[in-house]
């Protein structure tokens, strides 16, 4: 196995391989907010009130909890170690949740449930943080475009399940359960075998790779749009004969599949240049840029390793800026505002995605696939951009990342505020606000955590993260909205209950959007006690640009 991976190293075409690989992985890994797909039907079978459903949903986030176990592993087992013990996990998951829905088994107790939902929620964990700990390590200088790529085909997936299975299932909730069970594992599967942590490429300058990595980037996210318009398309043209459907599913896949343009690219460059006489890895050994790497990580620079542990111990406290343990991380200030304004916009999100397709039943909407579709499709549109934008405003006019959550914790409170008001189209527009603003949140919010304390231990940090998205699941989903709707809600045949109108979750809307006005200014004054550090990033951005222009005019 060594020969063509070393092979494909020394052209630096094996990083962008697994990056390729990695959004793919993305693109199947967001069936953690597909539950409102197939809710109703679990809730029909087995007789369950919006509360109990709603902490069915708890219990699937509350696998996000467990993802602690794959942050300490991301630091001691090899990435597609953390990827086969992801994909088994939801196999198994959704596998037992299929087969309940299919009817194959008699409904589990509701313990089992719980159980089996959390496993599947759990394997998501697994899956992103062997994508974004690797990929954010092997592009350590873009790391903004990188997590906005990665985090936005992480939005789309939802809507590639749901329409996939719109198209050739006929929404059948037995069919999505399926695909959620076999397709992630089919996918990790074949990542096993790309995706790993690479050296950094030493083909060119660090100028020529910043703009390098950038063009690259550019064409990937291009990419991505042409797909969310795609499906976009899809969802707002209605309903669909059999064969518009398939075409549309096989379009589909040659769209995810493009992106492999890249590293064939890159490879097939490569080869033109070692034919024309340049070593193989293109002239120039790897020795400046790995020293390069480790001089910035000796400087506050955003959170670049230093590999100097023996100095880190020696002087204390580390800085913000420098590589943190969790431990050191999680006694500062810094960390918690970071963690309590994540949780008000995406425990908040959260609830609207688990509830989603109780809103619209509730607002007379028979089918609500639409809205699941167009929170995943404009969630996208949040990550993807704005992990790209604040990366060059960060360049250019040295603007805190935070500033970005804050700027979209304002817009996710109006969001929820006309959503409340139930004005005609009003769960479309919010369906659209909210699933922006969440992309935003978790987009920036991921390079945010690296460049304040550092990659050394990014994969434990980023897992600590996260457990906001079981935490509010519970506080927003499982207590507010689950109590409030049964408050309104009358009983129905079965032991279940609904609840119709614009007073089933007015009063959800309205503590979310106080939660959301909390939020951005725990954002706001974040980013006045991180002016410092990003002014800093700034500058060696600007040096680092400058000091490879200033070899290349020597050479």
């Amino acid at each position: 196995m060594g020969d063509w991976r070393t092979g494909w190293e020394g052209r630096g075409v094996g990083r962008w391989l697994g990056f390729v690989t990695a959004v793919w992985v993305q693109c199947i890994s967001g069936n953690n907010y597909t539950f409102s797909n197939y809710s109703d039907a679990l809730k029909s079978l087995m007789g369950l009130t919006q509360l109990q459903l709603n902490n069915l949903s708890v219990a699937k986030d509350i696998g996000k909890a467990f993802g602690l176990i794959a942050g300490l592993a991301s630091d001691r087992l090899p990435t597609p170690v953390i990827l086969l013990i992801g994909s088994v996990e939801g196999l198994v998951g959704y596998g037992a949740q299929w087969l309940v829905v299919r009817q194959s088994i008699r409904p589990l107790p509701y313990w089992q449930m719980c159980v089996f939902l959390c496993m599947g929620g759990n394997s998501t964990t697994w899956m992103n943080t062997a994508v974004l700990v690797t990929c954010i390590r092997n592009f350590r200088r873009n790391r903004g475009p990188v997590s906005g790529i990665l985090k936005g085909y992480v939005g789309l997936s939802t809507a590639i399940f749901t329409d996939i299975c719109s198209a050739l299932f006929a929404d059948s909730p037995a069919a999505f359960l399926l695909m959620l069970a076999v397709v992630p594992a089919a996918v990790c599967t074949a990542a096993m075998f790309f995706l790993r942590e690479s050296p950094p490429a030493g083909d060119d300058s660090a100028a020529d790779l910043d703009g390098a990595e950038a063009k690259y980037f550019g064409v990937i996210n291009a990419m991505a749009v042409v797909i969310a318009v795609y499906l976009l398309a899809f969802d707002l043209t209605g309903r669909h004969g059999a064969l518009v459907s398939r075409l549309f599913a096989a379009g589909l896949l040659v769209l995810l599949a493009a992106p492999a343009a890249v590293p064939i690219h890159i490879s097939l460059k490569a080869r033109c240049r070692q034919r024309g006489g340049a070593s193989e890895d293109g002239g120039v050994s790897e020795a400046p840029l790995l020293a390069e790497e480790a001089a910035e990580g000796g400087a506050k620079n955003g959170g670049e390793m230093s590999n100097r542990e023996d100095e880190a111990e020696g002087k204390g406290r580390p800085e913000i800026g420098e590589d943190h343990t969790i431990v050191e991380a999680v006694k500062t200030v810094d960390f918690w505002v970071l963690f309590s304004s994540f949780l008000c916009g995406v425990g908040t999100g959260m609830a609207v995605m688990n509830n989603m397709g109780q809103m619209g039943l509730a607002l007379g909407y028979t089918d609500v696939s639409i809205f699941v579709s167009m929170l995943s499709i404009w969630g996208f549109f949040g990550r993807i951009t704005s992990g790209t934008i604040s990366e060059y405003f960060i360049k250019e006019h040295a603007t805190p990342r935070p500033l970005w959550n804050a700027a979209s914790q304002i817009l996710m409170a109006v969001g929820y505020v006309v959503m409340a008001l139930a004005v005609p189209g009003s769960l479309y527009i919010g369906s659209v606000v909210v699933g922006l603003c969440y992309g935003v949140r978790l987009a920036v919010s991921v390079p945010t955590a690296s460049e304040l304390f550092g990659l050394k231990y990014y994969g434990l940090i980023y897992n600590i993260l996260i457990l906001n998205l079981p935490l509010g699941s519970f506080l927003f989903s499982g207590l507010l909205a689950g109590l409030l709707y049964d408050a309104q809600a009358t009983k129905t045949e079965g032991g279940a209950n609904t609840c119709v109108g614009a007073h089933c979750y007015r009063m959800v809307f309205g503590i979310m959007a106080l939660a959301c006005i909390v939020g951005f200014g725990l954002d706001v004054v974040l980013a006045f006690r991180t002016k410092k550090l990003y002014r800093q990033i700034q500058s060696s951005k600007r040096t680092r640009k400058a000091a490879s222009r200033h070899r290349i005019t020597k050479g």
